[in-house]
C-alpha cells in the first residue's frame, strides 16, 4: 500500500515538473470592502436571527412557571459514617403552567437526589428526595448542595444539606472482623 502511494506521488510530481508552465494562482483578497449590497444582506440576516431569538424567548417564557420549597436547607445534625440519611424537600408549583423539574445534581457522590418524574400541576406539590450517605472515614462537618433545574425564572435553585459525621462503632467492628 505504501509502495503504491509512493509510486503515484512520484508520477504526479514528474508530470507536474514536465509541464513547464509557471504556476499561476489567483491573488487572495487582502480586505473585504463593505458594499451597500453586502451590508444590506448582513442586516437582513441579523434581523432574522434576532426575530428567531425573540420568538424562542417568548415561547420559553410562555411555558415558565414558579415554584416554592418548604425549606432551602436541611440540617441532619450528628450522623454516623456509612449510614443512610434521608430528607424530602417539598416543591410546590406556585405558577399557572406545569412545573417540570428537568434535572437535580448533587455536589458530591455521597449525596443522591431524586427528582419527580412527572410534571407538577399548578397548585400541587411533589418531593425531591435527598439521601446523604457519608462514606467510611468521611468525618467532621459536611455541607453539600443539590442544584435543581426547572422551567422557572431563575431556572436554577440550590438546596443545601449539612451534617456532623462521627465514627460508627458498628463500621469499625465490621472492618476489624474482616
Amino acid at each position: 500500500m505504501k509502495l503504491k502511494f509512493f509510486l503515484i506521488s512520484a508520477l504526479f510530481l514528474t508530470l507536474q515538473s514536465c509541464d513547464n508552465k509557471p504556476a499561476t494562482k489567483a491573488p487572495e483578497p487582502t480586505s473585504i470592502v463593505a458594499t451597500d449590497e453586502n451590508t444590506k444582506e448582513l442586516k437582513e440576516s441579523l434581523k432574522e436571527v434576532e426575530e428567531e431569538e425573540k420568538r424562542l424567548a417568548e415561547e420559553a417564557k410562555a411555558n415558565m412557571t414558579t415554584m416554592r420549597f418548604n425549606l432551602l436547607s436541611h440540617e441532619f445534625g450528628t450522623v454516623k459514617e456509612d449510614t443512610k440519611n434521608l430528607y424530602n424537600f417539598i416543591v410546590t408549583n406556585t405558577g399557572k403552567k406545569p412545573l417540570f423539574i428537568q434535572d437535580v445534581k448533587a455536589s458530591c457522590g455521597c449525596t443522591t437526589p431524586k427528582k419527580p418524574e412527572k410534571a407538577i400541576a399548578p397548585g400541587k406539590s411533589d418531593v425531591i428526595a435527598v439521601e446523604f450517605h457519608p462514606k467510611v472515614g468521611q468525618l467532621g462537618r459536611q455541607d453539600k448542595t443539590v442544584t435543581v433545574m426547572a422551567n422557572t425564572n431563575p431556572g436554577m435553585v440550590v438546596l443545601k444539606i449539612g451534617a456532623d459525621v462521627i465514627k460508627n462503632p458498628a463500621t469499625e467492628q465490621r472492618i476489624s472482623n474482616n
